[in-house]
């Protein structure tokens, strides 16, 4: 955990008021302590996981945090000193003078656990009442029961699961073009790695999911941001960005793109593969979203790997969106020698996902019950969407959604011109409402008048309905 020293001053500060308080004493909430301190929720977040890690407090989920049983503290040692050693080591082995980083607060904030009393639309996860927990706790125990489950697996993965994405994904794909990795986030990371060298240039979406900023940074690339409409990303400004910067990677997310929504039609899926192709360049195709469509959904474009022979495009696939986000499963697809590189980087990185796990993966996708579930989560999905929308309208006027999408998890809010999504977010947090700023899907400085709102997190769709109208006082207080 990357901890910020406003963390260190919070945990101290906390530390001083809560020394002498009786076991089992209750702790000022989460949403107190972003109010007091004036810090960020991230921040509080961090320094409640510092006391935590001391043995000095205890969350009860739902009930809130408490002091546990007193027990001595080690003294602190001077840790100083790394400082200047993390900080030399940036520039070590980098002869384009690029910086690998690990610049992960918008990643972080994405895994932030709401307390108790706040109401999550910023997660993007399936909270439990849309899990297929029945369906996952049988997997699980017939997993458990396979023949083998603790033998070693392929390092490419469980044969039967590759057979699975592969006609999962479509397009002609076969086992062997497929490897299985540890969910969407791995995914990414492995292929940024395996395809770019520390001061590369790499085309991302603009706005785009926090994952890939920090994939891109921990791999030492340079990013590049093109923008995109309501057809996703822009190809005259591929065009031109691949002929500047002479990139040889392109990361987009074809359907129900994080942040806005947007899907890329078939006609922009073949402008942006035609320009790739034509600039020697990769696609990273990050398909999270492929089974959430809504129940209202039309036909949606086929992935840009299901047309692609010349093995221009690396798809994405994850199981862990419209599961649990422990089953941390996915899939690398592609054709050509791009694939003995990306296995060598996923034996790099974590040697193969466990079998385990994988035979879970493989139980639930191949049970009778796999596309019931799919179609029950589509509906859900929409009457949330539905819900959301109408509350959105309600508190942030009739122009906040441009777009509307059929899939996915969450809403692109325009807010209007005197909001600050930052400031918004804190206010919101102060009101039991956790909500995402626009800023942080941007790979630079940005005064995005956006903020997102996720719908799977909350417990129900009533409560989405009232967080969101709860803001509707802080949208008036600041005109």
């Amino acid at each position: 955990m990357v901890q910020s020293s406003s963390s260190h001053d919070v945990a101290e500060a906390l530390v001083a008021e809560i020394r002498d308080l009786p076991a089992g004493s209750r702790i000022t909430t989460h949403r107190e302590l972003v109010r007091r301190f004036g810090v960020s929720a991230t921040t509080v977040s961090q320094a409640l996981a510092i006391l935590t890690q001391r043995g000095l407090i205890a969350s009860r989920p739902g009930a809130g945090t408490y002091r546990t049983e007193a027990r001595p503290v080690p003294r602190a040692g001077d840790t100083s000193w790394q400082e200047a050693a993390l900080e030399l080591t940036h520039h070590i082995g980098s002869p384009t003078g690029t910086p690998r980083g690990f610049r992960t607060p918008a990643l972080m904030s994405t895994l932030s656990h709401a307390a108790p009393d706040v109401v999550d639309l910023n997660g993007g996860y399936l909270h439990p009442e849309l899990q297929p927990l029945t369906a996952l706790s049988t997997a699980l125990a017939r997993a458990a029961r396979r023949p083998g489950a603790w033998d070693r697996p392929p390092v490419g993965g469980v044969p039967e699961l590759r057979d699975w994405f592969a006609a999962d994904i479509g397009g002609g794909l076969g086992r062997h073009d497929v490897l299985v990795c540890g969910a969407g986030q791995s995914a990414l990371a492995i292929a940024l790695r395996a395809l770019g060298q520390p001061g590369d240039p790499v085309v991302i979406e603009s706005p785009t999911y926090p994952g890939i900023v920090a994939a891109a940074h921990a791999a030492g690339l340079r990013m590049v941001p093109v923008p995109l409409d309501a057809d996703g990303l822009r190809a005259d400004y591929l065009d031109e960005a691949l002929t500047r910067t002479g990139a040889r990677v392109v990361v987009v997310q074809p359907l129900f793109q994080n942040p806005t929504g947007a899907s890329l039609t078939a006609t922009r899926q073949q402008e942006i593969h035609t320009i790739a192709r034509k600039h020697g360049a990769f696609v990273v195709e990050d398909d999270f979203a492929r089974h959430m469509t809504h129940a209202d959904s039309g036909p949606t474009p086929p992935p840009m790997i299901a047309d692609d022979p010349d093995g221009t495009v690396v798809h994405i696939r994850s199981l862990t969106k419209v599961t649990s986000p422990n089953l941390r499963v996915g899939a690398l697809a592609a054709r050509g020698p791009v694939l003995a590189r990306l296995r060598s980087a996923v034996v790099v990185d974590t040697m193969f996902v466990a079998a385990p796990l994988q035979l879970t993966a493989l139980e639930v996708v191949t049970a009778p019950g796999w596309r019931r579930a799919l179609t029950t989560l589509g509906a859900a999905l929409q009457h949330r969407r539905d819900i959301a929308t109408a509350a959105v309208t309600a508190t942030f006027g009739p122009h906040a959604l441009p777009l509307r999408p059929h899939g996915g998890y969450h809403l692109w809010v325009t807010l209007p011109d005197h909001l600050d999504g930052r400031q918004l977010a804190a206010s919101a947090l102060a009101n039991g409402v956790a909500i995402t700023p626009g800023d942080n899907y941007y790979p630079t400085d940005s005064s995005a008048p956006h903020v997102r709102l996720s719908y799977v997190a909350a417990p129900s769709a009533t409560d989405v309905d009232d967080a969101i109208r709860r803001l509707a006082p802080l949208v008036a207080e600041g005109s």
